[in-house]
């Protein structure tokens, strides 16, 4: 079973906002998770961002793969760090 953190969208319509969730790879976008680790809203300025963050080292660690938006958002609340260009 592949493990994913990806963004699943809740709001109303032009007003959505985001919960953070650990699924399964096959699981449908907005269909069942196995974790919430956290909220993103997008709306508001500046965008409010609350990740648990031992919850998602927990996942990281045990092989969960973060989809780009997930990631951008954890490297920006220093939970994972940037990649190092291989030059």
């Amino acid at each position: 079973m592949a493990v994913v953190l990806r963004l699943k969208r809740m709001g109303t319509n032009k007003k959505p906002f985001f919960r953070i969730v650990v699924a399964d790879k096959a699981s449908p976008k907005e269909g069942r998770f196995i974790d919430a680790i956290g909220h993103y809203d997008p709306k508001k300025n500046p965008a409010t961002i609350k990740i648990d963050k031992e919850r998602a080292l927990y996942w990281l660690k045990n092989g969960a793969k973060p989809s780009t938006t997930v990631n951008s958002i954890l490297r920006k609340q220093g939970i994972r760090k940037p990649a190092t260009s291989k030059q």
